[in-house]
């Protein structure tokens, strides 16, 4: 039986794969244009998978998933395309780079005609075994007569090359070996190679550390967007299919609001749901398993979220900008010239919103990102609760068992104002965040106690952020804000009237911290198109007082 592969390329012999077949009819247009295309996006982004497949139908005519997506292709043989991979040359000198290059492109050559049930004539099988490049001058001779081989013994054949891992080439080999893939394109067609893709994470700009002109300037750039909605009901539905078990139509739902469709977290949470929660298979996957795989997935440490973390601390200017992002609803522009915002967009953390601004890519990485800068310990857990409280935060469950959420934010809002200016004592939190800061810490702590779940919803990375907690059958829901002035508190009470509306829930909880030096705290209930929204205003303290 296929599984969902979180680990490195997935084939579909093994696991679930997405079609992509719009993508992969984009690219071979492309490829039989003759262009040279360059994609360049952020590791487990699923670039290896979409090559390898787009490769494999360019080589035998099939959609390498066909089995399950009846998706056919016409045979594509006027083309010889191989794939090289270039993730352990980064430490190699020239000679022994080129020398492996021209190992590697003879095995990949030979496996196409494979493939394709040819056996190589005698003369290109001896071109192959008797060529061994040395320096992108080789390369280049080694290309034209590649190209007189496939005009006079294959019908003429074009000869389609693409790198994946480009970042690996060694930087002594950079320039040249770019400069001449631009010699071969601007000189017209028939060239050879015909079409070139080149994949990677850092962009050409990035590798080219000397900042020149880049010398490969005759790209044409392709986009691999994360799964639509679509895909991810594609997905999870070749495992229906196979297995028989559903899942609930608001679990794909979520599957596809918490990743934004981000290939490597979709699979993940489908591996936990179908593998790890021994959920029978003849009872269908609901929201309430959903919540179970969703917190273990926030909690562990896998390689995805961990690169996260990892990279969003290598600068301290990093955790300024994305504070920035989630605090400023007229949001931060997404200039890929500012150095900032180039590196957080190479590691998969920020992207352009439809606006042009920067936008936090999926919920999962605003949490996790948020997590990362909490304090671990902030020094004010121990005034949480009040003197009088009795049975710590059970306090703050009905006798029915559910939560009576405007309790536990009126005492919220309460300890606000009982710490005072011990607020700006925080350790390692921004002062514009650490209301929301110290909100999510209190809500995560109750939640924990009393055995729910929190997890923040798509409405997220530009101003507003939405927590929403499950627990015992009900789902309750908070937004918070930095106060911008009354229109936009005004308006973001009737912003979440409507998203109550689309979840189905009558009661909403509406937070903004207020960091003026003259605040004007607010606590109101009031009716809008029928639900029930509680909000506050909270002043955060923004210096201390002066000791006389």
């Amino acid at each position: 039986m296929r599984r969902f592969g979180t680990q490195g390329p997935v084939n579909p012999q093994e696991h679930y794969v997405v079609s992509r077949t719009e993508e992969i009819a984009d690219y071979i247009k492309r490829v039989e244009e003759g262009k040279y295309v360059v994609l360049f996006a952020p590791r487990q982004t699923g670039k290896t998978t979409f090559f390898q497949a787009a490769l494999e139908t360019l080589t035998v005519g099939t959609m390498p998933n066909a089995a399950a997506t009846q998706v056919k292709s016409a045979p594509k043989f006027d083309l010889l395309p191989i794939q090289l991979n270039f993730d352990i040359y980064k430490n190699l000198d020239l000679s022994a780079f080129y020398a492996h290059l021209s190992e590697q492109i003879r095995e990949e050559i030979e496996a196409v005609f494979q493939k394709r049930g040819i056996v190589p004539s005698a003369n290109l099988h001896q071109f192959l075994e008797n060529t061994t490049l040395t320096n992108h001058l080789s390369m280049l001779s080694f290309f034209k007569r590649l190209s007189s081989f496939l005009d006079s013994e294959y019908a003429g054949q074009q000869f389609v090359l693409v790198i994946d891992q480009f970042d690996g080439i060694p930087q002594a080999a950079l320039s040249d070996f770019l400069h001449t893939l631009r010699h071969i394109y601007i000189a017209g067609k028939p060239r050879c190679p015909h079409s070139v893709g080149i994949v990677g994470v850092k962009s050409i700009a990035q590798l080219n550390y000397d900042r020149s002109i880049s010398p490969f300037n005759i790209q044409d750039e392709f986009h691999l967007p994360n799964f639509t909605l679509e895909q991810v009901q594609e997905l999870l539905g070749q495992y229906t299919d196979e297995v028989g078990q559903s899942f609930e139509p608001e679990v794909i739902a979520s599957i596809h609001k918490q990743t934004a469709g981000q290939p490597v977290l979709v699979n993940r949470l489908a591996q936990i749901l179908t593998e790890e929660l021994d959920i029978p298979t003849t009872e269908p996957i609901t929201i309430t398993h959903f919540s179970t795989a969703h917190a273990q997935l926030l909690e562990e440490d896998n390689v995805n979220l961990t690169h996260l973390t990892t990279n969003i601390r290598k600068d301290p200017r990093f955790e300024s900008i994305l504070m920035r992002i989630m605090a400023r609803e007229d949001g931060v522009d997404f200039n890929l010239r500012s150095d900032v915002i180039s590196e957080l967009a190479t590691y998969g953390v920020i992207a352009r919103g439809d606006d042009g601004m920067c936008e936090i890519i999926n919920p999962i990485y605003l949490y996790c990102i948020l997590q990362a800068f909490k304090a671990v310990v902030n020094g004010l857990e121990e005034d949480y609760l009040s003197e009088g409280n009795s049975e710590g935060f059970l306090d703050y469950l009905t006798p029915a068992g559910h939560i009576d959420m405007e309790s536990l934010l009126d005492n919220f809002h309460d300890f606000i104002a009982r710490v005072g200016f011990r607020i700006l004592q925080v350790p390692d939190t921004p002062q514009e965040s650490v209301g929301r800061h110290l909100l999510l810490a209190y809500i995560d702590q109750f939640v924990k106690i009393i055995g729910g779940f929190m997890h923040i919803e798509v409405q997220t990375g530009r101003g507003r952020m939405d927590i929403i907690i499950t627990h015992n059958q009900r789902k309750y829901i908070v937004e918070t804000k930095i106060w911008r002035g009354d229109n936009r508190y005004q308006a973001g009470k009737k912003q979440l009237a409507v998203y109550l509306n689309t979840e189905g829930v009558t009661e909403g909880y509406y937070i903004v911290f207020d960091h003026r030096e003259n605040p004007e705290p607010r606590v109101e209930t009031e009716t809008i198109k029928g639900l029930t929204i509680r909000s506050y205003v909270i002043p955060v303290m923004q210096e201390m007082p002066l000791v006389l």
